[in-house]
């Protein structure tokens, strides 16, 4: 595309001096016959113009000229184009804007002439003519309609060169692509097939489009590694500001410009009739990478065109396909958190899985791959004299390890691997990650399964959980239920017997699974206070770790206050939130809405989560639930740089729809009495953890603030009041944990505190926010540490990375040798204290 905007230096001069002597003498550069001189004089006064000048001689000779026929070649249009949009411009965006229907005319007028332009920079101007029209310019209802006309007209597809409008260069992949792979764009058929694609600006394709597209892929030389290639592309490139018209001067960074996001939903509907293995994970990989939002996380998309199209695109696939389809969409939530890519995503599910006859469960169960993992969960590849091993274990750990020609183990790889198998070094390592990826994945679907109650006949359940090397190393470690049918359950955890599964209680029974049970995960919501007591008496002797909370996982059962107000919970409203930490673990819940702050959605907020359904029913059964969390803005005083710093909470509702309904049902508010007991609980519990997490009283510096600290009556009280349910699961465990470290005869657990007596003094730690309280005075003892080597010593069966639990056990083993401590900042604290 022509990019230069400077026209000869003689013609230029010319125009300077006739300017500079008044309206005649510009006027009379008009007398000269149509030809290269006139259009030279013709670009020289529209950069003028481009550059700023408003003389009225210029507007007016700029006017006649582009009602002249003046022989324009296809680069001089390109080259008036690039002037008003793109890299290249020689107008800023509102000037343009402002004198639009002064310099669009000749640029107009040199497409019609020249027949080939960039439709690129055409489409680009229609659409700022529609933005502004009703914005006091007259001329747009003319401008449009013959943009419009330009845009009917079919494209020359020249068969050795791409159209210009093909992978442009109004950002930075479309030139990326086209140095990449010259060679591949230039091989026959592909220019035909690429500008049968770029024009697709629908989130869908028509049956008809698709059928075209397949001819001409078909036609194409490489057609499929072409689609391959610009796929890669996208799903690689880098999120960045495009040259695309703003209208509302935002600049919000994306993938690519206007254009080539329409081309690669051409491809992205074209990849399906490609047979080859690539196409679905590839498709996935776009809707991920496009979905995801800016900077890695939050609702706005780095493409939701993209990512709409992508994951409408799997929702077509064919049932031979509806395996690897549905692996694809399971993988999108947990980063995926757009309110519309979301409602897709569980459209395209349900519909592929409908497809296939199957629910979306039973699907997702039948994708997970096994990695080349044999029956101990090991994969063994040769290097040279040595074997990389890849090894899966309980409860969902992925480990890589080196062993040496004489047998021995090495946890990291030799030099002599790393220098003489470089490659193949890399290739292993990359099997970790994706181990690592695809059991992260496994924990958070059969967590979410414990939040739906789903059940599985026994022969499903060993083949696709107990059996399985990836999932099943994440399911084994897990407590599950069996049941005949009779409304009788019996708990434990799978171990092998024979060729077939037992379940070994925390008592030492084994209750074998049979061929007509059924199976689901434990949940302590459903199981009396001395099972529930039992299990983690069990694991902690164990010192057995779970993949995620199950055993020691909170439960809350409606409240009497709940059942007097009926429709809402005000259990977990009123508490001081940080407002971007809240928000990262809302979305990360699946939590979504808008945003808080000047800059955003406003003072209040409603963030909602649908709470899974049982994964063997299908779609158009039973009953789909979701709750409702109203947050607010705290204050004004609570606002940095138009985003909230601080939100307070509210109200949570819930909301049921009939699953025959579909995902476009309406949703009717329920009764709290009317909620399914496990899905309250785990809607709660969530909100629970952003509380306990994100309130400004778990802040231990949240007191020295000063005068920025404000809400110090919520710090107290919610430091060191009543415990929430996580906080006494933490010290029903912390009673089973102490007796078995040299804390014992030097802590004791009090309602809400761990006492600590010291050398020094005595300190009562909150076991829901870890604040310390010195005796007797009860002064405030800000302490922020580490975790001690003997903290990390003792075994802890949740929160072991840095959580609550370890916290407290830290602050205690340190204030048990308050005597050593020689950081200035709590000596200091701890003699005003005394």
């Amino acid at each position: 595309m022509v990019g230069n905007t400077r026209p000869a230096g003689g013609t230029g001069e010319a125009v300077a001096r006739a300017t500079a002597e008044g309206a005649d003498a510009l006027r009379g550069l008009l007398d000269a016959p149509a030809g290269a001189e006139l259009r030279e004089a013709a670009l020289a006064v529209h950069l003028r113009a481009c550059r700023g000048d408003r003389e009225k001689a210029v507007g007016d000779v700029l006017a006649r000229l582009a009602r002249r026929d003046l022989g324009w070649s296809a680069a001089e249009a390109d080259l008036l184009l690039c002037r008003l949009l793109g890299g290249e411009a020689g107008v800023a965006p509102h000037e343009l804007h402002l004198r639009f229907t002064g310099l669009v005319p000749l640029a107009l007028a040199a497409c019609e002439q020249a027949g080939d332009f960039s439709r690129t920079h055409v489409r680009a101007l229609r659409r700022i003519a529609e933005g502004l029209r009703g914005h006091g310019q007259d001329g747009f209802g003319p401008l449009r309609d013959r943009m419009d006309a330009l845009l009917r007209r079919e494209a020359r597809v020249d068969t050795d060169l791409l159209p210009r409008h093909v992978l442009d260069g109004f950002d930075d992949y479309g030139p990326a692509m086209r140095r990449a792979h010259t060679e591949l764009l230039a091989g026959p058929g592909v220019a035909a097939f690429l500008a049968h694609c770029a024009p697709m600006d629908r989130p869908r394709a028509t049956l008809a489009w698709r059928k075209r597209a397949a001819v001409l892929l078909d036609a194409a030389e490489s057609g499929p590694e072409v689609v391959r290639r610009l796929l890669e592309g996208i799903a690689a490139q880098e999120e960045h500001r495009v040259n695309d018209p703003d209208l509302v001067g935002m600049g919000i960074p994306t993938l690519a410009s206007a254009a080539n996001t329409s081309l690669v939903r051409g491809l992205l509907w074209a990849a399906p009739s490609i047979p080859d293995a690539w196409v679905v994970p590839l498709v996935g990989a776009v809707a991920l990478h496009a979905g995801t939002g800016l900077g890695g996380h939050g609702g706005m998309c780095r493409s939701q065109p993209l990512a709409t199209a992508a994951v409408a695109v799997l929702g077509e696939c064919p049932a031979e396909r509806a395996e690897e389809a549905v692996a694809e969409l399971g993988r999108l939530p947990r980063r995926v958190v757009n309110r519309t890519v979301a409602k897709g995503i569980v459209r395209a599910t349900e519909t592929v899985a409908a497809r296939a006859g199957m629910t979306p469960s039973m699907l997702r169960e039948r994708a997970v791959p096994d990695l080349g993992l044999d029956a101990r969960g090991v994969r063994e590849t040769a290097l040279g004299a040595y074997t990389a091993e890849l090894a899966v274990r309980e409860p969902g750990t992925a480990l890589l390890s080196f062993r040496g020609p004489e047998g021995r183990l090495l946890k990291t790889a030799p030099k002599e691997v790393r220098e003489a198998r470089a490659e193949e070094l890399k290739e292993v390592r990359a099997g970790l990650r994706k181990a690592t990826a695809l059991l992260s994945d496994e924990r958070a679907r059969l967590e979410e399964h414990l939040a739906a109650g789903t059940s599985w006949p026994a022969a499903d359940w060993q083949r696709y959980y107990a059996d399985r090397p990836v999932t099943g190393a994440v399911a084994r470690a897990l407590v599950w239920e069996a049941g005949d049918g009779a409304g009788e359950w019996t708990a434990g955890l799978p171990e092998r017997s024979g060729g077939g599964w037992v379940l070994a209680g925390a008592d030492g029974t084994a209750r074998p699974v049979g061929a007509d049970d059924r199976l689901r995960l434990w949940h302590p919501l459903r199981a009396g206070d001395e099972e529930v007591a039992g299990w983690r008496a069990a694991l902690l002797d164990r010192e057995e770790r779970q993949p995620f909370k199950q055993v020691f996982r909170e439960v809350y059962p409606l409240t009497p206050a709940e059942r007097e107000t009926g429709s809402y919970s005000n259990r977990f409203a009123g508490h001081v939130l940080r407002y971007g930490q809240a928000r990262a673990l809302m979305t990360g819940r699946g939590w979504a809405g808008r945003h808080l702050g000047y800059f955003s959605d406003g003072d209040s907020a409603e963030l909602v989560k649908e709470l899974p359904a049982p994964g063997e029913l299908p779609v158009a059964e039973g009953t789909r639930w979701r709750a409702r969390l109203f947050v607010d803005m705290v204050d004004a005083g609570a606002v940095s740089d138009g985003v909230a710093a601080l939100c307070s909470t509210d109200q949570v509702r819930f909301e049921r729809r009939a699953g025959a309904a579909g995902p476009r049902g309406a949703w009717e508010r329920a009764e709290l009495a009317e909620v399914p007991a496990l899905v309250l609980s785990e809607a709660l519990r969530d909100v629970d953890l952003f509380v306990g997490v994100a309130s400004v009283g778990a802040d231990p510096e949240w007191r020295d603030r000063g005068e920025d600290r404000g809400h110090g009556d919520y710090w107290r009280s919610w430091g060191f009041g009543e415990l929430t349910a996580g906080a006494r699961v933490r010290r029903e465990t912390l009673a089973r944990l102490l007796p078995r470290t040299r804390l014992a005869d030097r802590a004791e657990l009090t309602d809400r505190f761990l006492r600590v007596r010291g050398e020094l003094g005595a300190y009562r730690i909150h076991l829901g926010s870890g604040n310390v309280l010195m005796e007797p005075s009860d002064a405030y003892l800000c302490v922020v540490v580490d975790r001690s080597r003997e903290a990390r010593r003792v075994f802890l069966p949740f929160e072991e990375d840095g959580g609550m639990l370890s916290v407290i056990l830290s602050k205690a083993f340190l204030l048990a040798a308050d005597d050593r401590i020689t950081d200035p900042t709590i000596t200091a604290q701890l003699r005003r204290g005394r």
